[in-house]
């Protein structure tokens, strides 16, 4: 049996430096970070990725009072990827529409706030909001938005770590081609900065960035480069087969023509740069291609000393001799956005397809050695001759890898 091909016709996003696919695009090709100092709890002034979009403009104030960030983010994106697509959301049968919100932790925010609220009455529980629940369930982000778009297929989320943005598309991509839904609306969400836990976790791993410029403290690849930047964001694309969105004239955005995931199994944390080759191959091979085919080489760096470094080596196997294959960064410019960020870091570089523009990575002000690999874009955006696949790396802990292709579109 044929599979079908699926393609990506709308966007919608908020990142820290952007609230739509144009403004971001235009801040990624421009330099522009969105980075600042905020107060957490127990932690005092820490450096976080915030985004500033207006949850009010599809939300009203009580469901944003009941629900939480992580919704919030979930249904901006949808909406406005929905708006992007072009699609006639009124009549679509909502049974078929799947909605597949990709995350890497959830309910920590709501429970850390709850445990907090009751300290200050000597730890009554009679103050615990009964909201607790639905706010903490691992599905809220993709329910809390089939709530309000009244979407009545199915919609769930992927807990896959710092890879779950990609796993959101992958998972939709599945069920398109398995006739499940036939239409998705899919990528990652994080609210990750709403929670002190995370903070306090990687500052004990030694993992937390500091900078006396916040817009310079995530600096993937750099000598210099101390640790994560925690952000919030979301980036949710709509999804369809081909033949429906040539039916409706839709505009295209590209089609994803492979994806592999596999794991390290070898460490809680540290990477397996062998394990990410044979990802990033294994995606290739799914797809038809080969490594000369790519490129755009989004990368997942974090900036931690060891996770770069054993990337630049898994990526430098598997693009040896690649003239055309260039390779960027997008967390320097956001932070690290956890579930969101594979999804945000694919759609930046989305409109290549049409500029030819490869947005650099920033902040390398001194290029480790051990990162340096052939046709890394540093600090300036580069033209490249021809932009015809994007392949697109996330890896989170307990060693899940992801690798996503997404191909410009054509009718052959």
């Amino acid at each position: 049996m044929e599979v079908s091909r699926v393609v990506i016709t709308g966007v919608g996003l908020t990142a820290p430096n952007g609230n739509s696919l144009s403004e971001y695009r235009g801040n990624l090709l421009n330099g522009v970070a969105g980075i600042s100092r905020t107060e957490i709890r127990f932690m005092g002034e820490v450096l976080a990725g915030i985004c500033d979009f207006d949850p009010l403009r599809y939300q009203k104030r009580k469901e944003v009072r009941v629900g939480t960030r992580a919704g919030s983010v979930s249904i901006y994106c949808a909406h406005e990827a929905l708006k992007d697509s072009g699609a006639d959301f009124e009549t679509m049968d909502k049974d078929r529409i799947g909605i597949y919100v990709g995350i890497t932790e959830h309910g920590n925010v709501e429970t850390e706030n709850e445990i907090h609220n009751i300290s200050q009455f000597d730890y009554d529980t009679k103050f615990w909001t009964h909201h607790h629940n639905p706010r903490t369930v691992a599905n809220n982000a993709a329910g809390e938005a089939s709530l309000n778009l009244k979407v009545t297929g199915p919609a769930y989320t992927i807990g896959a770590a710092c890879a779950a943005g990609n796993l959101g598309l992958v998972h939709a991509v599945q069920m398109l081609q398995l006739g499940e839904v036939d239409f998705a609306i899919a990528g990652g969400v994080s609210e990750s900065i709403h929670t002190f836990g995370i903070f306090a976790g990687f500052k004990s791993q030694g993992a937390l960035a500091e900078h006396e410029d916040p817009n310079k403290a995530s600096r993937p690849f750099d000598t210099a480069r101390n640790g994560i930047v925690v952000s919030e964001g979301g980036a949710l694309f709509t999804l369809e087969r081909l033949d429906d969105a040539l039916a409706r004239d839709a505009k295209i955005y590209g089609e994803i023509v492979g994806y592999h995931v596999n794991s390290d199994a070898t460490d809680y944390v540290l990477p397996n740069p062998e394990r990410q080759t044979q990802c990033m191959r294994a995606a290739l091979k799914k797809a038809g291609m080969a490594s000369q085919d790519i490129h755009i080489v989004n990368t997942h760096a974090t900036a931690t000393p060891m996770g770069d470094i054993q990337e630049c080596q898994a990526i430098a196997q598997v693009f040896e001799n690649c003239p055309d294959t260039y390779v960027n960064n997008t967390k320097g410019f956001i932070g690290h956005a956890m579930g969101a960020a594979g999804a945000l870091e694919l759609a930046g570089n989305l409109p290549s397809f049409e500029d030819r523009m490869v947005h650099p990575s920033i902040n390398i002000d001194d290029l480790d050695p051990k990162c340096s690999i052939p046709n890394l874009v540093l600090n300036q955006p580069t033209q490249a001759k021809r932009v015809d696949a994007i392949l697109n790396n996330s890896f989170g802990m307990l060693g899940i890898n992801s690798a996503l292709i997404v191909r410009r579109f054509s009718d052959q």
